[in-house]
């Protein structure tokens, strides 16, 4: 379902804001994206479905490295995905309506930071094999460059929130300065020493 835009507060002009691209820069280092640059998204269109502007960083990332799975762990979900299980918007729907049955007819509470009445998720990665999804909290009035990310672990109620936009956390994630109790199959298993983006297309023998 569309939604009008709404209107949001002025973007805070911040040293952290003026340097909206360090945390990406800092994933390209480490995590080098495709040589081809990913197509490019309908933004105006993905906009008007979700009724809102997308985050800087966000915009950045899909544009740097386009669908596909970061060490074989993170999944970064894309507007346009020819599979509805990697696009933005049938993933958006698909959480809303999975998310608000389990807190309406199972055993299961919204996270706290879902209190401030007009805040909502919206996904942006998923964990490959456990269900879990990485969320952006969108606040009412609040510009979309300060939403943060929460961790959802998919096959149970616990939330982990992180006061960071999803390219520092996902940056954090590989590089292992991250405080989370999730990924260990990243730390734990794979243990990489150099750091891989596979675009969809690779990992689905395309």
């Amino acid at each position: 379902m569309s939604h009008s835009l709404p209107a949001h507060e002025p973007f805070p002009r911040t040293a952290e804001a003026a340097d909206a691209a360090g945390p990406l820069a800092g994933l390209v280092r480490l995590c080098p994206p495709p040589a081809t640059r990913p197509p490019a998204v309908d933004r105006a269109g993905t906009e008007a479905a979700l009724g809102t502007a997308l985050p800087a960083d966000y915009r950045r990332l899909v544009e740097t490295y386009g669908c596909g799975v970061f060490d074989e762990t993170v999944r970064l979900l894309v507007p346009g995905a020819d599979r509805p299980d990697h696009d933005l918007l049938a993933q958006t729907a698909e959480r809303e309506e999975i998310l608000r049955s389990l807190w309406d007819f199972a055993d299961e509470e919204p996270p706290a930071e879902l209190a401030e009445p007009g805040s909502r998720l919206v996904p942006w990665a998923f964990e490959e094999g456990s269900g879990a999804f990485l969320h952006r909290l969108v606040r009412p009035g609040r510009h979309p460059d300060t939403w943060t990310v929460l961790y959802n672990e998919g096959r149970g109620p616990l939330w982990e929130a992180h006061g960071t936009g999803c390219a520092a956390f996902l940056h954090g994630v590989l590089a292992g300065t991250v405080e989370t109790a999730y990924f260990g199959y990243l730390y734990e298993v794979r243990k990489p020493v150099e750091h891989r983006f596979e675009p969809v297309a690779e990992a689905l023998g395309g």
